[in-house]
C-alpha cells in the first residue's frame, strides 16, 4: 500500500470566466508611477511599468479612476466620464495601455463611478440652472424644511449635512459624499441610460470589466425619510456614524438597476463586473447584487478592510455566506486597498511585518473567492506616514487626528531604492514617500530569492495551478484559536491550509496522510508546532 497524490480535477481557468477566483492587481494612478516630472502619477507610468504587474502572475488591472475631474476627492468626483484627465494624460494614452497589457496577457478593469458626478460636470451644470432644465431631475433636489433647514437629517461621509443650498435653484441638493459630488438621480431612467452609454464607451474601447464604486449609495429613498439613529456601540468620528442608513443608501431598486448593467456587459463577452458595497449590512447586498446569472459577477465589502484585527472569527465570519449555494454569486476579497490604512500596519500588532506580510500573502491567496492585490502589497509597504501639512484626503482633514484617513495607503510606489523619490519620480511627489519604502523598492526585492515580491510570484502562481484554491469549496476545520484552519475542494482533491495569527507557537497535527504544498515561515513542513504567523498547505493522501 503507498501513498497516492490525487490527480487534479478536470477544472481549470480555461473551462470557466476568466475572472472566476482570479487575482486582480489595483493601481492607484496618481501614485503608480509618474513619467513627466509633475509629482503625479499617470497612464504613460503605468504602461511602463505592466511587466512588473505582469511578472506577479496576476490575471487583471484594476485601475482607479483617471477620468476628467476636478480632482476634489482625486478622480471619484467625474467631470467627464468620457475622456482622461489632462494630469493622467489623454485617450491615446489609455489605448497604448490597454494594447500592452493585453499583449502581456493582462485584462484591464476600470473603475465606474455611477452615484454621483462631480459639480463640474455638464449635466449638474445644467441641472442647477433651474427647475426647469432639460436636466434638472437629473440630480436629486429637494425643498428646504419652512425653516429653510435641509429636506432631513441625512449626513454625508465626510463633512456633516448630505445636503448642500443652491440659490440658482431655490432648492438644496443632495451628495452622499463631498458637497462637490451631487448625488445622481438614477430613478430618472433618462440617467441610467445615459450612466450605460458611458459603459459602452470603455467596453467599446476594449475595457475588460468595471469596479463600481459604492454602488449600494446609488439610489435613494425618493420620500426622503429621514434616517434612524445607529444602534449604541461603535466608535464614532463623523455625524455619519450617528445613524442607521436606511434611507439614503441601500435601497431595493439597486438590483434592478445591475441587472440593466450585466444586460449591456453580456453583450460584450467575457467581461467581468465587481461592485464595491460600504456599510453595515454589507453581506446581504453583495449577495443580492450578485444573485443568480442575472447581476455582476462578484462583489466586495470592507469585512476585511476596516477590520482592526486579523483573526479566525473574522476570516469565518467573512465568508460565512458564501458557501457555493445555487445561484449565489462569487465574493472577491482584499486586505488592503486605497481606502483604508495598509493591512500590515493595521494587523501587525507589534510583531515582525515582514513574516506578518508573507503569513497574509498565503492566507490571502487561499481564501475562495477572487482576491484583490494593491500596489505595494507585494512588498510589503507599511502605510505611509504624511505628516498633517502635507494631507491631502478631504476626510482625513476635516476628522484629524481622529482617523488615518486614506493618504497613508497612496503613497508613492517605490521603484528603485537609492533613486531620488524612489523612482516614482523626478520631483516632489503630490505625497510623501515615507523614508521606511526605499528600502523594500521594487529593483531591491527583485534581486533577492527571499524577497517578499518573490514569494508573491510563487504564491500567485501556485494559486493558478491549484484548481481547489481558485475555484473549490471551502469547509471551515475545528482548530483552536488563534489557529485558523480550513480545507479547499475540488474534485477528490483536498488541500488543508492552517495559519497561526497568534504570538506563540501552537500545535497542529493534520487528520490523516498529507503530503507538502507550501509553507511561509516555517523550516521546512513539520508536523509539529506552527511557529507565530507562519501558514502551512498540504494535500490529502490517499492510501
Amino acid at each position: 500500500m503507498t501513498d497516492k497524490v490525487p490527480d487534479p480535477p478536470n477544472i481549470s481557468a480555461g473551462h470557466a470566466d476568466w475572472w472566476r477566483g482570479a487575482v486582480i492587481y489595483q493601481v492607484y494612478p496618481r501614485s503608480f508611477a509618474d513619467t513627466n516630472g509633475d509629482g503625479v502619477g499617470d497612464l504613460a507610468g503605468i504602461t511602463e511599468h505592466l511587466d512588473h504587474i505582469a511578472s506577479l502572475g496576476v490575471d487583471a488591472v484594476w485601475l482607479s479612476p483617471f477620468f476628467t475631474s476636478p480632482m476634489k476627492d482625486f478622480g471619484y468626483d467625474v467631470a467627464d466620464y468620457c475622456d482622461v484627465d489632462p494630469v493622467f494624460g489623454t485617450l491615446a494614452d489609455f489605448d497604448r495601455l490597454i494594447a500592452r497589457a493585453h499583449a502581456l496577457g493582462l485584462k484591464i478593469v476600470t473603475d465606474l463611478v455611477l452615484a454621483h458626478t462631480s459639480d463640474q460636470h455638464a449635466w449638474f451644470r445644467d441641472s442647477r440652472q433651474s427647475r426647469t432644465a432639460a436636466k434638472a431631475d437629473w440630480y436629486v433636489w429637494a425643498d428646504a424644511k419652512p425653516d429653510g433647514s435641509p429636506p432631513n437629517n441625512w449626513q454625508s461621509v465626510f463633512t456633516g449635512p448630505a445636503w448642500t443650498w443652491d440659490a440658482r435653484r431655490g432648492q438644496y441638493y443632495m451628495h452622499n459624499f463631498l458637497p462637490e459630488q451631487p448625488q445622481l438621480n438614477l430613478h430618472n431612467p433618462a440617467v441610467q441610460e445615459a450612466l450605460l452609454d458611458v459603459a459602452r464607451f470603455w467596453l467599446d474601447r476594449g475595457v475588460d470589466g468595471f469596479r463600481f464604486d459604492a454602488i449600494n449609495f446609488a439610489l435613494h429613498d425618493p420620500r426622503l425619510r429621514d434616517n434612524p439613529p445607529a444602534l449604541p456601540g461603535g466608535k464614532r468620528t463623523r455625524p455619519f456614524d450617528f445613524q442607521s442608513h436606511v434611507h439614503n443608501q441601500s435601497q431595493p431598486q439597486i438590483p434592478a438597476f445591475l441587472a440593466h448593467v450585466r444586460a449591456l456587459m453580456d453583450l460584450y463577452p467575457g467581461r467581468f463586473s465587481v461592485a464595491e458595497v460600504v456599510g453595515d449590512a454589507a453581506e446581504p447586498e453583495m449577495q443580492a447584487f450578485t444573485a443568480d446569472d442575472r447581476h455582476l459577477n462578484s462583489a466586495y465589502g470592507f469585512a476585511y478592510l476596516y477590520a482592526d484585527a486579523l483573526t479566525p472569527d473574522l476570516v469565518r465570519r467573512a465568508n460565512a455566506a458564501w458557501d457555493g449555494a445555487p445561484d449565489q454569486g462569487w465574493p472577491s476579497w482584499a486586505f488592503s486597498n486605497h481606502d483604508a490604512p495598509r493591512a500590515v500596519s493595521r494587523w501587525s500588532e507589534g510583531r515582525d511585518p515582514d513574516r506578518f506580510a508573507r503569513m497574509a500573502l498565503l492566507l490571502l491567496m487561499s481564501l475562495r473567492g477572487n482576491v484583490f492585490v494593491y500596489q505595494g502589497e507585494e512588498l510589503g509597504l507599511p502605510q505611509g506616514e504624511v505628516p498633517f501639512d502635507r494631507l491631502v484626503d478631504p476626510e482625513a482633514i476635516a476628522n484629524w487626528p481622529e482617523t488615518l484617513g486614506r493618504d497613508g495607503a497612496r503613497t508613492p510606489m517605490p521603484w528603485r531604492a537609492d533613486a531620488p523619490h524612489a523612482g516614482f519620480s523626478t520631483t516632489e511627489p503630490w505625497l510623501p514617500v515615507d523614508p521606511r519604502h526605499p528600502p523594500l523598492a521594487v529593483d531591491r526585492q527583485d534581486a533577492d530569492p527571499a524577497s517578499l515580491l518573490n514569494l508573491t510570484r510563487r504564491l500567485i502562481a501556485l494559486r493558478k495551478r491549484e484548481p481547489a484554491l481558485r475555484l473549490g469549496s471551502l469547509r471551515f476545520l475545528d482548530a483552536p484559536a488563534p489557529l485558523l484552519a480550513f480545507e479547499r475542494r475540488a474534485g477528490d482533491d483536498v488541500l488543508t491550509c492552517v495559519f497561526n495569527l497568534g504570538h506563540a507557537p501552537v500545535a497542529w497535527t493534520p487528520d490523516g496522510r498529507a503530503a507538502p504544498v507550501e509553507a511561509v515561515n516555517i523550516d521546512g513542513v513539520p508536523t509539529g508546532d506552527l511557529p507565530p504567523l507562519s501558514g502551512r498547505i498540504t494535500r490529502r493522501l490517499s492510501i
